[in-house]
């Protein structure tokens, strides 16, 4: 007599096997679907800026390009990670066939009723949205019990980052500071990247080093100090959202973004510029050192626009981050070789030219504001556009050796 758990178990299997590709594992659906919508976010964004186009949504037009950046494209791509990561932590199956795309469904659906929000209003809207996270939350949570794993405090920031989410409507309705939620969500996104870039980081670069027999430097595992590194940045962020400006605010956030740049430096990341697929996890982290430093500066009253610091940490340290796990681990869980192509390569460079030109741009270094935004953007759009090009094979085919 089979136990509940086997018949779970089996039915898993059943669905994996009947679905297709595209539905056998969260990444590939998530990873698609959000660099999709953060192409198609930012092409809307861009257009309403030029005044082409008036954006149909509840929210004024910064607040939408900034929510749909956070809670719908990083939401998508942290949703793809976790639901990806899961199995690796527990040993089990991934969810797939029907309910993932029962989950991803209710993604774009809500997508859909935020950019329509200003016929249909935010209520529908921040429930659809919000909701989504807390469902996320709750089937990575039945694993994680089931398998009395460690990361359980990943899934509660993956609930906090809801409430950030629905944080971010009560602020458009003007019932709360306006500031609050997505500050929020970007404080929890950058402590993510902390967490997890600084397990994923070290490991492969050890990796990647020791097999070409590099044997002195080696990267050692997350220990005291990243312990230290992280519970400091979490202070700082968590000193950022909740006390005034000032130079207290500013002396705490730089010092989280020293010793985030000493946690960096331990891992050797220069020598791996042989291999870009371990290069762009150091650059994609150097960004959170950087911006916690503008974000001191300007929290400190220097002269430094807090677009600059936002920037380093969205369009810099997320969308690299984010471009960096979505290839790898694109060709990793689908049976590929861990090397680079060279539209790789080109989207690494596209991402991280358009970082730059963002945080330049705001920072009054480019005299035309307006072109070097737009420029900018397209760079970043670009990194996106190549990823899709070059990945929606790998993510919509079967794993190599694998019937369709």
């Amino acid at each position: 007599m089979t136990t509940r758990g086997e018949q779970m178990l089996a039915l898993r299997r059943r669905r994996m096997a009947a679905s297709p590709p595209i539905l056998r594992g969260g990444f590939r659906p998530f990873f698609f679907g959000g660099a999709s919508w953060g192409l198609i976010a930012l092409i809307l964004w861009l257009c309403s800026l030029a005044g082409a186009l008036t954006l149909p949504t509840a929210f004024d037009p910064v607040a939408w390009h900034r929510h749909e950046m956070l809670f719908g494209f990083v939401g998508a791509v942290v949703s793809g990670f976790l639901l990806t990561a899961v199995p690796n932590w527990t040993g089990r199956l991934p969810i797939a066939g029907q309910p993932l795309a029962a989950l991803v469904g209710l993604w774009f659906a809500a997508r859909i009723a935020v950019l329509f929000s200003g016929s249909f209003g935010l209520f529908p809207a921040a429930v659809l949205d919000a909701g989504f996270f807390f469902v996320l939350a709750m089937l990575a949570a039945r694993e994680v019990l089931e398998s009395k794993n460690r990361n359980l405090p990943i899934v509660g920031m993956v609930v906090l980052f809801g409430l950030a989410d629905a944080a971010d409507y009560a602020s458009a309705a003007g019932w709360i500071d306006a500031d609050l939620g997505w500050q929020l969500g970007i404080a929890l996104v950058v402590l993510l990247i902390s967490i997890i870039g600084g397990r994923i980081t070290p490991s492969f670069t050890r990796n990647w080093m020791a097999k070409r027999g590099i044997r002195q430097g080696l990267p050692t595992q997350p220990g005291r100090f990243d312990l230290f590194v992280i519970g400091a940045t979490a202070f700082a962020l968590l000193w950022w959202l909740s006390a005034p400006p000032g130079w207290v605010t500013g002396g705490i956030l730089v010092a989280a973004a020293l010793i985030q740049l000493a946690r960096l430096a331990r891992w050797r990341g220069w020598r791996t510029v042989a291999d870009p697929l371990v290069l762009i996890l150091h650059v994609g982290y150097l960004w959170i050192p950087v911006g916690l430093a503008l974000l001191g500066l300007f929290e400190a009253g220097l002269p430094i626009p807090r677009s600059a610091a936002i920037h380093a940490l969205t369009a810099g340290a997320m969308t690299t981050m984010i471009l960096a796990v979505m290839t790898r681990a694109s060709l990793g869980h689908t049976g590929r070789d861990l090397k680079a192509s060279p539209a790789t390569v080109f989207l690494y460079l596209l991402v991280t030219a358009g970082a730059v030109m963002r945080v330049l741009a705001s920072v009054g270094v480019i005299r035309n504001y307006d072109v070097a935004l737009h420029v900018a953007g397209t760079f970043w759009a670009g990194a996106l556009l190549v990823f899709l090009i070059a990945y929606a094979p790998v993510l919509w085919g079967p794993r190599l050796g694998e019937r369709a």
